[in-house]
């Protein structure tokens, strides 16, 4: 398989991270979702995360994943502040 369709691959996660930010602005400009539903998707997601693994790269993986979660809550990518 080529290394840009890999799914463990850097281009597949910003891939993947692109449309769930595009989801969740989407939904709060159609008032599906509040600015605080917006923030616990991505705390759910970031505690999903964290501690998960089985081996120590896993481990490492899944800190990295909650890592980029936490930046996105305190950056507010994702979310449209007001």
């Amino acid at each position: 398989m080529s290394k840009i369709l890999d799914p463990r691959g850097g281009a597949a996660g910003l891939a993947a991270l692109s449309i769930c930010e595009s989801l969740i602005l989407a939904m709060g400009d159609l008032k599906i979702m509040g600015e605080q539903d917006a923030i616990g998707v991505v705390k759910d997601a970031a505690e999903a995360h964290r501690g998960s693994g089985a081996t120590e790269d896993e481990r490492s993986l899944h800190g990295e994943v909650a890592a980029i979660l936490d930046q996105i809550i305190a950056g507010g990518n994702s979310i449209r502040r007001r």
